[in-house]
């Protein structure tokens, strides 16, 4: 989820982004009887426009629809909405408005709850997806060092321990450990270098990595909420390292970097060493790992496209061509489609230039 990560003051948070009290928080409204504009991409992907400032998608099992995020990125626009779309044709099925912009999302298994951050805000909202209403919010009150509120930005579901880890933009950055069913935090993982920008969980080995700013990779002890180990390429370059995918058979950790070096660093989990480094794919952002058709999926923002990668070879098995900013990537129900959300290039105030899309590519 992805984006540029820059110092975190309110005003450049709201750059980052291009990275409640229960009573009228937020509430459900209609979808319009309007059916969107859809098109068919040149590659055969399925597009449509869903608001300015989209940002991460979710699926939820319960209600067979998909979730985006929204920040509303328009001038002297209050809050945010969450999207509520079929997740074959990208119609809008409902919508939820929020007080506070969002950005990144998880589900817990069931789909009963979306959980959101709330990078603007501090804070971490959890949606009963059934009502559509905001249920449960939480606020955080640690401050960078230099003053300014930590912005969460990534969130992830832990099912054996019906928590989440949230990660904190701020130098240096925090990673929350939070109950899900009361959004209470238990733990809070300190010094996690500059930026927390990407989370991965590894329930089987009680490992959760998070890349950050800083070019590192931790990886963090679940069981604890303790950092044993800080990982770097190693290579006397400058990472600003993004957002990662595991290939466990393979034992290794693809890590993306957007900005400084352009491509996605390897590193081999039982070492820790950076063992390659993917330049051919160019800048990246999001990543994702589909071990059932042993593919990467990589969206690059810069060059507005999209890959399909063989994990085996290395090699980009397809392409497709998705501008202006390809954003976030979340694989699909029974991984019959992935989906990507665009993002539109930044006004000079921050707020988006135009509506932002999502796309759902069908896999083969």
């Amino acid at each position: 989820m992805p984006s540029h990560i820059i110092p975190p003051s309110r005003y450049i948070l709201g750059a980052l982004a291009l990275a409640f009290s229960l009573g009228g928080a937020a509430q459900a409204a209609p979808a319009s009887s309007a059916v969107q504009a859809v098109t068919i991409t040149a590659d055969g992907a399925l597009r449509r426009p869903v608001a300015p400032g989209i940002y991460e998608a979710a699926y939820s099992p319960a209600t067979r629809a998909l979730y985006v995020a929204s920040a509303e990125a328009t001038t002297g626009t209050q809050g945010g909405v969450i999207y509520k779309l079929d997740p074959e044709t990208l119609q809008t099925l409902g919508m939820t408005h929020t007080d506070d912009k969002n950005f990144g999302l998880a589900m817990n298994p069931s789909g009963t709850t979306l959980f959101i951050t709330n990078s603007l805000d501090a804070s971490v909202s959890a949606m009963d997806t059934a009502s559509g209403r905001i249920k449960m919010r939480t606020k955080f009150t640690e401050r960078s060092k230099d003053g300014s509120a930590y912005g969460p930005r990534k969130v992830i579901y832990d099912a054996a321990q019906k928590a989440l880890y949230v990660g904190g933009v701020g130098d240096p950055g925090v990673i929350w450990h939070i109950d899900a069913d009361t959004l209470q935090v238990k733990s809070v993982i300190q010094n996690a270098g500059k930026w927390v920008t990407g989370l991965l969980l590894d329930p089987e080995t009680h490992r959760l990595y998070a890349a950050n700013g800083g070019g590192e990779v931790l990886v963090i002890d679940t069981r604890e909420s303790r950092i044993l180990e800080r990982w770097t390429p190693g290579d006397g370059k400058e990472w600003l390292l993004l957002n990662l995918a595991l290939d466990k058979a393979r034992h290794r950790l693809y890590v993306t970097d957007n900005s400084k070096r352009k491509a996605v660093a390897v590193f081999d989990t039982r070492t820790g060493k950076m063992t390659n480094r993917l330049d051919k794919l160019g800048d990246s952002l999001d990543i994702q790992f589909d071990a059932q058709r042993d593919r990467l999926y990589v969206s690059h923002r810069q060059a507005g496209t999209f890959s399909i990668v063989d994990a085996n070879t290395l090699e980009t098995v397809r392409t497709f061509a998705l501008p202006a900013m390809p954003n976030s990537v979340l694989i699909g129900p029974d991984r019959k489609a992935v989906y990507v959300t665009i993002k539109t290039p930044p006004n000079k105030d921050y707020s988006a230039s135009g509506a932002g899309s999502i796309a759902r590519i069908a896999l083969p």
